[in-house]
């Protein structure tokens, strides 16, 4: 019998039955230092839970499911009734009942429920990213919905309710509900003021009849959707929901739903709306004010979300170096390899760490963490999901050709990757944002600089970096065609601070020395030789 020639060897085993929870140093920590003490070993139980779900080969497996066999619309039943339903693969669904009954919708209604929700975000869409839009969009249409205090007493229980109800059928007949949002129009992208859907006032006060077509709606499997159209007083804030008290169907058209780069198991959707019964929320003409609040929380789980991808990278690159060998030794002890692992280290806990922050700040809820969050938010959504896609791409390139292998769950992360740099408004948008704040909310830039002014005195390199940031920000010639740069400066500079006063001195250093102290190339990879970055590449390793 002739030797068989096909044997397997130096090849990384899967990244499989481990704690994505507890291997994650750096969101362990930040978990640990925004909690009141008294939370600490409950949370830490349950955050460990749902790392070990989320390493488990079976939930991983789910993912997978759910990326392969995508959402379908199914527009009529049977007997040509229209019926407008999404249909999701069981993986779909087991990955989103499992978000609910984990908290990420329930926040407002738990102790310290902003940064457990956040870790738990972090956690759990490293399985997979797709779901976790409707878990956002649930999850901030609270605060909206605060605004009408009648609406919010009704709909508020079942949007934080831990049960994944699915099913078509009235909000008050569930246990819990998701909701979804429609404010792009084909014609107004992000200038949601642009926007043409008309609203009609009906008999009864605070209803309306909703006429016109939606470009980009989330989640449209949802048991309710914030909507913006144009009222007799301007552009106003509507709820539309899924189906009417007495079981009827809203008129709520899918035309078809979106081929995504990525996101493929989430649906997106174009709408159509005709004759459909809203009730308002808010006042008319304050459509933008009403909904700001759920626009500024989905930005930060636009953050939350390209760090779990950038964690979910680096935990893969890293896992693969450590097994794989190359030209006499392990990848992972090769100096140059080891300086491109570290360098992806230090941005992916840079980002947990500033995401993490975030979510303290909510819920501490005073006046100087909202004037914090009114600038840090912007900021951190534009720079942490800028910095999403190339570091992804240089963890998927650690792997080699096994990294442009499907199987190796590397391409789906890439192609997932520029999502949330997009959501709920590109860069541009983010960078002219944060100008707003700079020029019409001076108290924010001050809560901003108190934060950053904590480590004054830390690190020679951050305070270089502040005096050039404080420079930059009193030249007001050409602010806007500069004003990314700007953002970028303020982004470094914040996540510079946190790091220098929480992360081991090693990442501090690395960080300070790289992205504030100009010795920094173009690609990741050109650390300083001098650092000690087999500490930083340590830290970052998934499982001993």
């Amino acid at each position: 019998m002739a030797a068989s020639t096909h044997e397997v060897t130096n090849q990384a085993p899967p990244l499989v039955a481990y704690d994505v929870f507890a291997a994650d140093r750096a969101l362990a920590e930040a978990v640990e230092r925004h909690l009141a003490p008294d939370l600490l070993d409950d949370v830490r139980d349950e955050l460990s839970l749902l790392g070990r779900t989320a390493g488990s080969a079976q939930a991983q497996e789910w993912g997978v499911l759910a990326n392969e066999n995508p959402p379908k619309l199914r527009t009529h039943d049977r007997y040509g009734h229209r019926v407008d339903e999404v249909e999701f693969h069981p993986s779909w669904h087991r990955l989103l009942g499992k978000g609910v009954s984990a908290g990420m919708t329930a926040a407002w209604s738990r102790p310290g429920g902003h940064v457990r929700r956040a870790a738990s975000f972090v956690v759990w869409t490293q399985v997979e990213a797709g779901h976790g839009c409707p878990l956002s969009m649930t999850h901030a249409a609270v605060p909206a919905l605060r605004t009408d205090p009648a609406l919010a007493a009704e709909w508020e229980p079942r949007l934080t309710s831990m049960v994944y109800d699915q099913g078509v059928r009235p909000a008050a007949q569930k246990s819990g509900v998701l909701f979804g949002m429609g404010m792009t129009e084909k014609q107004g992208g992000s200038d949601v003021r642009a926007n043409t859907t008309s609203a009609r006032p009906l008999a009864e006060d605070g209803t309306y009849e909703l006429t016109g077509h939606k470009w980009f709606c989330s989640a449209p499997m949802s048991d309710g959707f914030l909507v913006l159209a144009q009222a007799p007083g301007g552009l106003t804030c509507f709820l539309v929901p899924r189906v009417l008290e007495d079981g009827t169907r809203n008129v709520f058209r899918i035309q078809r739903l979106k081929d995504k780069l990525g996101n493929r198991s989430n649906a997106s959707s174009e709408v159509e709306f005709d004759g459909t019964w809203a009730r308002r929320v808010g006042d008319e003409g304050r459509g933008v004010r009403t909904i700001i609040e759920m626009v500024a929380i989905t930005r930060v789980d636009c953050v939350l979300g390209a760090a779990s991808a950038m964690r979910q990278a680096v935990a893969q690159a890293v896992h693969h170096c450590t097994y794989r060998e190359a030209f006499g030794g392990k990848l992972i002890d090769k100096p140059l390899m080891r300086n491109v692992l570290a360098d992806l280290a230090l941005e992916s806990e840079a980002a947990t760490t500033l995401a993490l922050r975030l979510a303290a700040a909510y819920d501490d809820g005073s006046e100087q963490e909202r004037a914090f969050l009114r600038l840090a938010v912007p900021t951190a959504k534009y720079w942490v999901t800028k910095r999403c896609t190339p570091m992804v791409a240089e963890a998927l390139e650690c792997l080699g050709g096994n990294g442009y292998v499907e199987e190796s769950g590397m391409p789906r992360l890439l192609r997932e990757s520029p999502l949330n740099s997009i959501w709920e408004g590109a860069g541009n948008v983010q960078a002219l944002d944060v100008l707003r704040a700079l020029q019409r909310e001076p108290q924010a830039l001050n809560a901003v600089l108190m934060e950053v002014g904590q480590a004054r005195g830390a690190d020679h390199r951050l305070d270089g970096a502040i005096k050039n940031l404080l420079t930059e920000l009193a030249d007001l010639d050409g602010i806007e065609a500069r004003a990314r740069r700007l953002v970028e400066r303020l982004a470094l500079v914040l996540q510079g601070s946190l790091l220098v006063r929480y992360a081991p001195p090693e990442v501090a250093d690395a960080f300070c020395a790289s992205r504030l102290g100009g010795d920094w190339g173009t690609a990741f990879g050109t650390l300083p030789h001098t650092l000690d970055l087999a500490a930083v590449v340590e830290r970052a390793r998934p499982v001993g």
